[in-house]
């Protein structure tokens, strides 16, 4: 008789475990939020490109949204231009906005859809300030007053465009890129604008791709992830600290897209190949869920 071939068996369980999710998902709106400092690795980009188009071909409507800090970062020093921050956002000047927007519109955006062609997905690229509506921002997150220039908070998003693209088989690629109602551009938080564009057009799913497995109760311990962690559960781990300043503007995105409509959020680590099919996919997971209060 012929010895049974484990590598096959193990690949066969791995189909079957992922295909009640096919099911589910199928036809439903996922958003993913694709940044932080891995998007200059190649493997990253890669990896998640291919998750990208796996997700479409098992019929899943995915739209990602993308930022780009480290891009505009070396944009804005091959221009001898110096980046300043105030609590936690750039500030971003008259020079810098047209800076920024041709960085992510041009360069960033650009090099993803490139990606998912290569591997046979059908991108589209969608310039932020065709679809996001915003006004300047003059306070943080705390509510104090702050000025950063041309930094946008969204006010809403014009899905029409959105779904079109959706109904016709793409992957729309969106920059962060905001413009109020008389035409001026602005920067927008790319976390945040993720969410609201989850929210506006009935996502099923928010999936924030970041440099860190998702909440650890202790940031030295990759073992201390919080795998599920309910809505009413974000303020105590706020006071504690486990959400610290890089995870806030993501969970309190998460928060008030859920609020809107959105059923779950997940944290992943997208430094990990494949962490998008392993998050969806599979039993366990293998980042943070945000899910709605039992």
């Amino acid at each position: 008789m012929r010895p049974v071939d484990i590598s096959v068996e193990s690949k066969t369980e791995v189909l079957l475990e992922a295909l009640p999710y096919i099911q589910q998902f199928r036809g439903s709106i996922f958003v993913v939020k694709f940044g932080g400092s891995f998007m200059d690795t190649e493997q990253a980009q890669v990896g998640v490109a291919t998750d990208l188009v796996f997700l479409a071909t098992v019929g899943i409507h995915v739209i990602v949204v993308h930022g780009g800090g480290p891009a505009i970062n070396k944009a804005m020093s091959e221009a001898r231009m110096e980046p300043v921050w105030k609590n936690g956002l750039r500030y971003t000047d008259e020079r810098t906005i047209g800076l920024v927007e041709s960085t992510l519109n041009n360069i960033i955006n650009l090099g993803i859809c490139e990606n998912i062609q290569l591997r046979k997905g059908h991108p589209i690229g969608v310039k932020g300030q065709d679809i996001f509506r915003c006004r300047r921002l003059d306070r943080d997150s705390d509510g104090n007053e702050v000025d950063l220039g041309f930094v946008g908070d969204i006010t809403s998003v014009e899905t029409a465009k959105l779904k079109r693209f959706l109904e016709q088989g793409y992957i729309p690629i969106v920059s962060p890129v905001g413009r109020d109602k008389d035409g001026q551009l602005y920067n927008t938080n790319a976390d945040t604008a993720a969410a609201h564009l989850a929210a506006a057009i009935g996502a099923r799913r928010l999936v924030y791709l970041c440099d860190v497995p998702g909440l650890l109760r202790d940031p030295k311990d990759p073992a201390s992830l919080i795998s599920s962690v309910s809505e009413q559960e974000v303020p105590g781990l706020r006071a504690e600290g486990v959400i610290g300043s890089g995870m806030l503007p993501k969970v309190e995105s998460a928060i008030n897209a859920m609020e809107r409509g959105v059923h779950r959020v997940h944290l992943i680590d997208g430094r990990m190949p494949h962490s998008i099919l392993l998050e969806i996919f599979t039993d366990k997971g293998i980042g943070t869920e945000i899910v709605h209060a039992s």
